[in-house]
This record gives structure tokens, C-alpha cells and sequence, in this order.
């Protein structure tokens, strides 16, 4: 005999696709809505490989959230079908129906935080100079280049990071850094601003500049005298070329493809 009870069908349907309907004894659909299941599962992960870190990093994105939508709706799809068919079943002892499908907020959770942890990467020139700028005290203070997946040419990019390192620190002997001025790599780089200069859809380019801060004066509501800090450049450092590279399925991923020291 078919245990259909609706709670039960609800449980079952949340822990996978398709199993609340077999548990109706609905073996086509469930069948179906499982191989289903396992096909979109192998489509989100393949696309998430090959296009999370390219410039359809969306596509995964979309795919994964959408798979979670298709979860939902068959778990509810089963147990409003298996409350059809028992019209006067009790109602489910224990957790409620949405207390079950409130289960199903955790994949939503792990996959709308997590997925941004790993995607984008390589998807827009500021994702990649950010990573530049994350790893170059680490570069600069050891004999490892850049990874290749930021670059095309690691050991020139290594050189030219380590020559702007070496700029920086002659500003600090020279004066044109704060007093309390620090030769560690990660320290020489918080008077350095980062700007896209020039940017189309298939190039880029990028400036390091030393700056210093001045308080020029300003309004307040139109009305009232306040002042702002505005950063003034005191020195080239570093001009970073970027460009696309073809990526799986039409898509293109962002690389720095030269690097001079200023």
C-alpha cells in the first residue's frame, strides 16, 4: 500500500525531485522530474566551471537560482497533489508544510552568498585589478610570480609591481610620503589610488598613482562652510594593460596583458 500522506510527500519532495511524487505512486512524473534533477544539477556545475569567472558569470548564477525555483515549485506541486488526493487527511503533525519548505532557504542561502566567492573573477577590468592589488605585497616580498590565471606575462608584471614598490619607497626617503612613512609592501600601498583610465569592451587601461590629500574648502547645503579632503596625484607608479581572451561558450575572460613601472 502507497503511504501518500501529504506531509510525508512534502518531505520527501523537499529532500529531492520527483521522490514525493513516487511516493504517489506518479512513477512517470517522478522518474522524470528525477533525471530531471541530476541534468540540471550537471548543467549548473558545468556552467559555474566555465563561465564563473568570465564575463557570463551570470549565466551559472541564473541557472543555480533557477534550480532552486524548479525545487520549490515540484515540493509544493507534489503535496497540494497529495492533499487532492486525501481531502481528509489531518493535517501534518509537527512541522508545518512551510516550516518543511523554509528547509529549502538554506541552498538559496549557500548559493546566493557562496556562488559570489568564487565567480567574477576575471569578468570586468576592476575584478582584476582588485586581485592585482590584493596580491602584490605578497609578490613583491617573495620570489613567486603572479598566477597566470591573472596574467599572460606573470614574471613581467612580478618585475614591474616589485620596480613600483621600489618608486614608492624612494618617495619615502624623498619626503613626499607621511612622516610615519613604512617600507612594508602592504603599508606603501595605502597612499596609492587605482583608477581605470580608458576602458572598452575588449581593452583597458589602468593607473597606480601616489597621492596625497588636501583640504580645500566647500559647501554645505549651498549654505554652510565645510571643508574636504581631495586627493591630489604626486607621482605615477604603475600602468596596467588589460584585455579579453576567449573563455568557454562565447564567453571572454579579462587578463592583464602588459605592465610598465612609471
Amino acid at each position: 500500500m502507497i503511504d501518500a500522506a501529504p506531509g510525508r510527500v512534502l518531505r520527501l519532495a523537499v529532500g529531492a525531485w520527483g521522490l514525493g511524487h513516487l511516493a504517489m505512486g506518479m512513477r512517470r512524473a517522478g522518474a522524470v522530474l528525477l533525471f530531471a534533477e541530476a541534468g540540471a544539477l550537471a548543467l549548473v556545475i558545468v556552467t559555474t566551471v566555465l563561465l564563473a569567472d568570465t564575463t557570463w558569470y551570470l549565466v551559472p548564477f541564473l541557472l543555480g537560482m533557477a534550480f532552486i525555483g524548479v525545487w520549490v515549485v515540484q515540493a509544493v506541486a507534489a503535496y497540494r497533489s497529495a492533499r487532492r488526493r486525501a481531502p481528509a487527511a489531518a493535517a501534518p503533525a509537527g512541522r508545518s508544510p512551510a516550516a518543511v519548505i523554509a528547509w529549502l532557504t538554506l541552498p538559496l542561502l549557500v548559493w546566493g552568498t557562496g556562488y559570489w566567492l568564487i565567480a567574477g573573477e576575471a569578468a570586468t577590468p576592476s575584478a582584476v585589478l582588485d586581485r592585482f592589488v590584493s596580491a602584490w605585497p605578497e609578490v613583491a616580498t617573495a620570489t613567486d610570480a603572479f598566477p597566470a590565471a591573472l596574467t599572460e606575462r606573470p614574471v613581467q608584471l612580478s618585475l614591474a609591481a616589485r620596480a613600483g614598490l621600489r618608486t614608492l619607497q624612494a618617495h619615502c626617503r624623498t619626503g613626499d610620503r607621511p612622516e610615519a612613512c613604512d617600507d612594508a609592501p602592504a603599508a606603501l600601498l595605502g597612499d596609492v589610488r587605482f583608477r581605470i583610465v580608458r576602458s572598452d569592451e575588449r581593452a583597458a587601461t589602468a593607473v597606480a598613482e601616489l597621492v596625497t590629500y588636501v583640504r580645500r574648502p566647500s559647501r554645505f547645503l549651498w549654505v554652510f562652510d565645510a571643508s574636504e579632503l581631495v586627493p591630489v596625484s604626486v607621482a605615477s607608479v604603475l600602468r596596467l594593460e588589460l584585455g579579453t581572451r576567449p573563455a568557454a561558450l562565447g564567453a571572454a575572460r579579462w587578463t592583464i596583458v602588459n605592465a610598465t613601472a612609471r
